[in-house]
């Protein structure tokens, strides 16, 4: 009994063994491998060269090279090469050639600025059949008219391009002179006459990258502060400008004015012959009961920037795209403090890079504005038209035109230049952001009116061309698919993909790792196997 008791401990103590899967047969195994196998064959072969191609990101080549020299003022030196005619009827042809010389030699030792020079040429003697009854030369810059007269003077015409100068009597130098009186002294007029131009390309050009000449000659400090107020004063360029016309009241009077017949005569001639630059459109309109910003009745220069009640006068925005110059006639009682010399000149005044107010003084009983009355507001509307647009103060209104034209392709040129080295800098630090082909296009047409601007930079064929590079360089710039790009950060990227790629992914590389744990494992067991039947 004791015996049976002791074994019942041990019997009880005894577990049988677990069962074990049956041995998994080859095929299947090589069936699990095969599906495993095939399903990253598809991601591999298949799925990843749909995403690539699906996702990836179009890049046009862009000649970052030559945008580049263009940036850095590399591919184009600015040179303004202005040709002066000399119309000399009443000098020997040998004469007036040495006098031409002489006066050529006496502008280059003036000149210290190689981006802005003056090239003298002799005209042809008239014949009586001259097109131009005015005197001027249509390919020239400048035409300046050699008569003999009691001294040396010189008066610029103040409607066309003409320099009329006189020469005192023996004043005309001898074919074997060196030097002369009378061409030195043209030499200073004609410097004179161009010295504003001068002076705004020169600080233009120092203020860029484009010429290293022009930073180490650039214009004095006077000089270039002057030109800074001038540029800051100025609007921006634009091909088209919007001009709003507006008549505002304090009451219920005057209600009408002959606006339409105003601009006829006081403005539409100053536009026409600004149209090969800019182009305009205009509108008018009326505002009774307009309540300025300043109720004091005389207006100190601390009143004049807060009397435009922009909050109740409905001023015009932009129109198509187009700046707006706004231009305003208050009919009220109010007066600008000034001297009495000068009560005449303060009835308005300019707003820079926006527009301009005139106070004009009526009657309390006048019912309607006539052309007459306008006529003043106008014309000073005008003048501050040119003053808005960046004209040049000095010299005839042809000649500052002229002028005008040459320092717009100036600007424009070193502003196309500008943002293609800007594109040209930021493509490679941006390799997420798509080039489309359309950036491409556009940059090769910028480049291409480029080298033309470059090539006739002192005709009006410069300012066309280089209108159409800066149009051309900034719309590449600003393209919309890059620009919504620059705000969509890699954060973003790994966002979307990992909610995908997650689920799909985590049994995929499971699958594997334990295929190939499984495969190690069937190794190791053969390798065994092999030893133990080596040994017997």
């Amino acid at each position: 009994m004791a015996s049976e008791r002791a074994d019942t401990p041990a019997q009880e103590t005894a577990q049988p063994a677990p069962r074990q899967p049956p041995p998994e047969k080859p095929a299947e195994t090589w069936r699990r491998t095969l599906v495993i196998l095939s399903f990253w064959l598809i991601v591999l072969l298949l799925g990843l060269p749909i995403w690539w191609k699906t996702t990836s990101i179009y890049r046009a080549d862009l000649p970052l090279e030559r945008m580049l020299q263009w940036a850095d003022g590399k591919a184009c030196r600015p040179a303004f090469p202005l040709h002066i005619s000399v119309r000399a009827d009443f000098v020997a042809d040998q004469e007036a050639q040495h006098l031409v010389r002489l006066t050529q030699h006496a502008l280059d030792d003036l000149n210290d600025f190689a981006g802005h020079h003056l090239r003298l040429k002799l005209s042809p003697k008239g014949d009586g059949k001259n097109p131009h009854p005015s005197g001027q030369d249509a390919d020239s810059a400048l035409t300046v008219n050699l008569t003999p007269g009691d001294a040396n003077s010189a008066r610029l015409s103040q409607h066309s391009t003409v320099l009329d100068m006189t020469y005192a009597p023996n004043s005309m130098p001898s074919v074997n002179s060196a030097s002369s009186p009378l061409a030195t002294y043209m030499a200073n007029e004609l410097r004179s006459t161009f010295s504003e131009e001068q002076s705004i390309i020169s600080y233009l050009l120092s203020t860029s990258f484009m010429s290293s000449t022009a930073r180490q000659h650039g214009p004095s400090q006077d000089a270039a502060e002057s030109v800074k107020k001038r540029t800051t004063r100025s609007l921006r360029y634009a091909p088209t400008y919007h001009l709003s016309f507006s008549l505002f009241t304090d009451g219920a009077t005057p209600n009408t004015w002959d606006i339409d017949a105003a601009m006829d005569k006081y403005m539409k001639p100053m536009l026409d012959v600004l149209g090969p630059i800019h182009n305009f459109t205009i509108d008018t309109q009326v505002q009774l009961y307009a309540t300025p910003g300043v109720q004091s009745q005389t207006l100190n220069k601390e009143h004049l920037a807060s009397f435009i009640n922009a909050a109740e006068w409905p001023l015009s925005p932009s129109i198509g795209g187009a700046p707006t110059v706004n231009f305003i006639v208050f009919v009220g009682n109010q007066t600008i403090a000034s001297d009495s010399a000068r009560v005449e000149k303060s009835q308005s005044w300019m707003i820079p890079q926006w527009g301009s107010v005139y106070l004009l003084h009526l009657p309390a009983t006048e019912q309607h504005v006539s052309e007459n009355a306008l006529m003043q507001p106008l014309l000073t509307f005008g003048g501050h038209l040119l003053t808005l647009l960046g004209t040049p103060q000095s010299g005839s209104l042809p000649l500052r035109l002229s002028t005008l034209a040459r320092i717009r392709t100036t600007d424009l040129l070193l502003r196309a230049s500008s943002s293609l080295g800007s594109l040209a800098r930021l493509s490679p630090s941006l390799p997420s952001i798509s080039i489309p082909r359309s950036v491409a296009e556009g940059v090769s047409s910028s480049l291409l009116h480029l080298e033309q601007a470059c090539a006739n930079l002192g005709g009006p064929e410069g300012l066309l061309h280089a209108r159409f590079a800066e149009e051309e360089a900034e719309r590449a710039f600003f393209e919309k698919s890059m620009v919504g790009q620059l705000y969509f950060p890699d954060e973003h990227k790994i966002a979307v993909y990992l909610p995908l790629l997650g689920p799909v992914g985590v049994p995929l590389v499971l699958g594997l790792l334990n295929e190939v744990k499984n495969w190690i494992k069937r190794r190791k067991q053969k390798a065994h196997v092999a030893r133990e039947k080596k040994g017997q």
